[in-house]
């Protein structure tokens, strides 16, 4: 789904009424796993003294947890009180919120699943990225890069590299990071291949093609590296340069001109500074460059050589190649820029040889390989920014020394570096109510995820527990634990607070927001008022929160901080499938909508859920418990409490609960969630549905059906949208819905309607979707209505012995949620 404003704008308005004031409780808007540790929290614009916290059910309210509470240096953030509220203790599974006096965080889940699909989920932004075709916009751009430039002989020809990714909201491609982002995802898969799935062919478009969708993204990068790298001895570092911010555009509508006609520059790798204009770089070799091609290609040709042997032997002969070229010259490589001073500022390159050596002996095998890894790893034992807490743009690229991860199964000492770069960034950290010790640099998410990346890849070493909080603060400051309660990563969670207005000609143009990208994040005060350009287009809604020591804005305007970054995104692999692996995995055996919500049961087991919805109709409702009854059948009921609270059924509603089918809610009061004809544009806010949804579950009560029991929730109509099913799991409650072309929940229509079906060709569609789905009825849930109107005298509830008889005939059980 592609969410627009509209729908966003709703969503941000009900985080910032909902828990407007002056106090606040940050939590990680996704949950948390129930042995993770687990801290929000309290920032306050007035002195507030707080000893203890409550953590309520999110249906009930009723206390299950108490905390006491750690005071932290307020100012940093420009407020009077922080504080620190941890209920790591606190295990159990469910839909929570904390509360201090009249401060209450929003609804938050902990559980297995919580990360669950969100390593795939970022691969949306990489595929919106591509360069030559784009699957986001089903069409083409830059077919004709390039020109060279800067080439001794080849200066002026045409070159062939259409491909890879955009960098960011610009057009402009780099080796630098598109290698980087390509080692990222190999490296995510490497690592934690079982969370991924295959939903996507090599194109970009769904559908399965037998290869997971991290490696599709991952080979789409190596291919354009392929291309970057036509021969032993010639590389090339970027196409295009600045002359491209020339204000927001699609790619394939692309109007930047570079006096090449319908071609873009493609800078040929010197050793030397570059710049076409007035602007050089401070380039001084090929080493960090040469080094990153050799990386990526090591590692993809052994990840790959399943798949595709014959292109995993073509790029393992150029990594070996690659690796030998940037020895021949050492230094770094920097981006090259034209109209403005802004580049990225790569200063060290022997991170970049001890990794592309220790993957080129993770390929071969030679002691050459390894003694070259640790010859280069010696070297720089602490990425610079961790010791040093500054940088200049990209100065230390990439942020993370993943060569010292595989060095450290090998020899102590490298874990003992990985921890060297932890401990300087917690010694930052130790005041902050956040435990964010990382600098407020642009790009600074890019750090964080650097930080947590390290953070895992030492634990999963050594087992020492020493920056596990740390690294929580770090993983919740990205989801919403941050002073702006924000996540940082586009449409995650779907029904939480999370960049809807990023710098991207995406948003500007189409109204649509940037799926799966991470912004760049918030940056120092300084840095930011010193900037070029920035002009935000609105008022300020986080205005509150930039009195302290790093500001960030949700607006186009701010280039700074509310751009999504390509090889940001794709650093994210690795982390969040970590966390996915400790959680449950990629592992549901339920079938779920584009929505989130549960539409097939397991499709491996010969069972049917039968299920009934009601409101205001129900006059089937002896009739089907009867059948039900003589066919040991049992089903599954949603009443709203319009149902519950109406005395002409109070028997039927005892006999169902009696009789031992499910009972669950479907709204209180029948709201109509979102818009038929614009699905993600909402009609409710969050306050409404919580409310709504708590006082569904008081009727349910009164029946004495309790929520522990019940936490499948049919939304009212069958109608809902992504937020939805988010507001519903922070609440701890999973949302289903019938099986998508079954139709028997077009069981309410009447003959006056365009739409209306009859009972026979309800049942004829039924029994043709048994014949055609590869797995049959199993798993599915039909939906039967026990009440429709007086309009249509063709009841589907009285074909529901001839249902229930003809498919047990063919095999299938039935069960109840």
């Amino acid at each position: 789904m592609r969410p627009r404003l509209l729908c966003i704008s709703i969503l941000f308005s009900t985080f910032n009424s909902l828990y407007a004031g002056d106090s606040w409780i940050r939590i990680n808007q996704l949950g948390y796993l129930p042995d993770a540790v687990k801290v929000a929290v309290l920032i306050s614009e007035k002195d507030v003294r707080i000893e203890q916290f409550q953590l309520r059910n999110a249906i009930t309210d009723a206390v299950v947890y108490r905390g006491e509470s750690k005071e932290y240096d307020a100012s940093v953030w420009g407020m009077k009180s922080a504080y620190r509220l941890d209920f790591s203790k606190f295990e159990s599974a469910g839909g929570y919120y904390i509360q201090i006096d009249y401060i209450k965080s929003p609804c938050f889940r902990i559980a297995n699943d919580v990360y669950n699909g969100t390593a795939d989920f970022i691969l949306n932004y990489m595929r919106q990225q591509r360069c030559g075709y784009n699957p986001y916009f089903k069409d083409s751009c830059h077919l004709h890069d390039g020109i060279i430039v800067d080439h001794p002989t080849r200066t002026g020809q045409e070159i062939d590299v259409t491909g890879g990714w955009h960098d960011a909201s610009d057009y402009l491609q780099y080796l630098t990071t598109s290698a980087n982002a390509t080692y990222q995802m190999l490296f995510a898969w490497l690592n934690n291949p079982q969370v991924y799935g295959d939903k996507y062919d090599s194109r970009g478009h769904k559908g399965k093609n037998g290869i997971p969708d991290i490696l599709d993204e991952a080979r789409w990068g190596l291919e354009w590296l392929d291309k970057m790298n036509p021969a032993d001895g010639q590389m090339y570092n970027q196409i295009a340069d600045d002359r491209d911010h020339v204000g927001f555009r699609l790619p394939n509508k692309d109007s930047a001109s570079y006096g090449l006609g319908q071609h873009r520059p493609v800078y040929y790798i010197t050793g030397k500074p570059q710049g076409l204009a007035k602007h050089k770089n401070r380039t001084t070799g090929v080493s960090s460059s040469a080094a990153k091609f050799a990386s990526a290609f090591a590692l993809g040709a052994k990840l790959l050589k399943e798949y595709d042997p014959v292109f995993a032997r073509r790029i393992a002969k150029k990594a070996a190649e690659a690796y030998k070229f940037a020895l021949s010259d050492l230094g770094v490589c920097q981006t090259a820029c034209n109209v403005s001073p802004y580049f990225y500022e790569e200063e060290n390159y022997v991170d970049d040889l001890e990794l592309a050596a220790c993957e080129l002996h993770r390929l071969t095998n030679k002691e050459y390989y390894f003694e070259q890894a640790l010859k280069w790893g010696a070297v720089e034992p602490v990425t610079p920014w961790m010791s040093s807490g500054r940088a200049r743009h990209y100065q230390f690229y990439p942020f993370v020394n993943l060569g010292h991860y595989y060095l450290s199964g090998k020899q102590d000492v490298y874990a003992d570096y990985l921890k060297d770069g932890l401990q300087f960034i917690y010694e930052r950290c130790s005041k902050d109510p956040f435990l964010n010790g990382i600098p407020f640099i642009w790009c600074s998410n890019n750090l964080v995820v650097a930080a947590l990346t390290q953070a895992r890849c030492y634990h999963n070493t050594t087992k020492d527990s020493k920056y596990l909080e740390m690294e929580a603060a770090l993983r919740d400051w990205l989801f919403g634990c941050n002073p702006w309660g924000t996540s940082m990563i586009c449409g995650l969670p779907a029904g939480g607070d999370y960049p809807q207005l990023p710098h991207s000609s995406i948003t500007y143009l189409l109204n649509e927001t940037t799926t799966g990208g991470l912004i760049d994040g918030p940056v120092d005060r300084s840095i930011y008022s010193n900037l070029r350009g920035i002009h935000l287009l609105k008022k300020d809604q986080y205005a509150p929160f930039q009195n302290g020591k790093a500001v960030y804005h949700d607006d186009m305007g701010d280039y700074s901080t509310n751009e999504p970054t390509m090889d940001g995104t794709a650093s994210l692999s690795f982390y969040l499938s970590s966390l996915e692996k400790e959680g449950s995995g990629n592992q549901s055996k339920h079938v779920m909508d584009k929505e989130g919500a549960i539409v097939r049961m397991d499709h491996r087991s010969k069972n049917i859920y039968l299920a009934f919805t009601a409101d205001k109709e129900a006059e089937g409702g002896e009739y089907i418990l009867q059948v039900l009854n003589e066919n040991n059948v049992k089903a599954s009921f949603f009443f709203t409490g319009n149902f519950l609270r109406n005395p002409d059924y109070d028997a039927l509603i005892k006999k169902v609960i009696n009789n031992g089918h499910y009972v669950g809610p479907h709204s209180d009061k029948h709201l109509l969630y979102c818009d038929w004809k614009k699905r993600d544009s909402l009609l409710v806010d969050r306050h409404n549905f919580e409310n709504d949804l708590r006082k569904n579950y008081i009727e349910l009560e009164k029946f004495g059906v309790a929520h522990s029991g019940s936490k499948w929730f049919m939304p009212s109509y069958e109608w809902y949208n992504s937020a939805i099913v988010d507001w519903a799991r922070a609440m701890g409650i999973s949302v289903v819905n019938f099986t998508p072309g079954i139709r028997t929940n077009a069981d309410y229509t009447t003959p006056d309607m365009p739409g209306y079906l009859s009972s026979d060709d309800i049942l004829k569609s039924l029994y043709q979707y048994e014949k055609e789905n590869s797995h049959g009825l199993n798993g599915c849930i039909i939906l039967i209505h026990p009440g429709t109107d007086s309009a249509r005298k063709d009841k589907l509830y009285e074909r529901l012995p001839e249902i229930i008889d003809r498919l047990k005939n063919m095999g299938y059980g039935f069960k109840r949620l």
